[in-house]
């Protein structure tokens, strides 16, 4: 193992795709398209730091080793000063489970669950920091690392730079939970701050972040979500959640349920004592909807 002090240390911004209706053609972006397929996970940049205990920074800068302890401990045998960036992802029966990744169940391997940290890219090697390389460069190093021993846990996320194989994922592989394609520019450096020229992604679903700020109903079976989206400026309800989701939510927000408040617009709430993201779809028409899918826990 390589003694080289790690140049790049967490916390990072991650660089993130641009949401888009259609699939890129090859000629599209700077040097040709690599497709790669979207994966349900927590976004992971994976920090292996010598004797210094491995970290999981999630997209929002949070350290998840202590969530999945056995993710941290393959990252700790690989060289010190290795950052990859992938995706932390749970499978079940065959197919991506994110749900489960919020259950013990996920993190320790039981009820057949399968856990992995499916890498995309690589942002340092022992020593160097190589984020101003272009992808096809950091790619072909990341090949290199991954084959020179890769401990069990982390693994190559699936990939090609033939568009029709691509479409064929996109249009083949949703019953499998795969949401889409992920489609980068060969000559992109790892630049979080001009990702949308580089970095497309195509979903068959998309979806934006909202923060929940309150619920209302009860704290076991919340009746609606008051969001606030990226923008920062609007605060709205989520639809009404199925009985379902509320149980969900409910289980994933006990103990972060403030006290009963009274709203000027939206009434009786209840505010989160910490902040939690949700998923949401917003639809069109006469009423603008925010139909709730789910909370993230990265």
């Amino acid at each position: 193992m390589s003694s080289a002090k790690p140049v790049l240390q967490p916390p990072l911004e991650v660089m993130r795709p641009r949401a888009v209706a259609a699939i890129p053609e090859p000629d599209s972006l700077p040097g040709g398209v690599r497709y790669e397929i979207k994966l349900d996970g927590y976004r992971c940049l994976a920090f292996a730091r010598g004797p210094e205990p491995p970290v999981l920074q999630s997209r929002s800068g949070r350290d998840m080793a202590a969530d999945f302890p056995a993710i941290a401990a393959a990252v700790a045998r690989l060289p010190a000063g290795l950052v990859l960036d992938g995706e932390v992802c749970a499978w079940k029966d065959g197919r991506l489970a994110f749900g489960a990744l919020r259950t013990p169940a996920a993190r320790t391997g039981a009820d057949g669950m399968s856990l992995a940290l499916v890498v995309f890219d690589l942002l340092a090697l022992p020593g160097r920091d190589i984020r101003p390389l272009p992808l096809r460069e950091r790619v072909a190093l990341l090949d290199e690392v991954l084959k020179s021993g890769t401990p069990p846990g982390i693994q190559a996320v699936l990939a090609t730079t033939d568009e029709a194989e691509a479409r064929h994922w996109y249009e083949t592989l949703e019953p499998q939970g795969i949401e889409g394609l992920v489609c980068k520019a060969l000559d992109s450096p790892y630049l979080p701050g001009g990702a949308g020229r580089y970095w497309r992604k195509v979903r068959h679903h998309d979806t934006v972040d909202a923060a929940v700020l309150a619920i209302t109903g009860t704290p076991r079976r919340p009746r609606l979500l008051l969001l606030q989206l990226a923008d920062g400026t609007r605060v709205l309800t989520s639809s009404q959640l199925d009985p379902p989701q509320a149980r969900t939510v409910g289980e994933a927000l006990a103990g972060l349920i403030g006290a009963p408040e009274q709203d000027p617009d939206f009434g009786p709430v209840r505010p989160l004592t910490e902040p939690v993201t949700a998923e949401v779809t917003t639809g069109t028409g006469r009423h603008i909807v925010h139909r709730f899918i789910r909370l993230r826990g990265d």
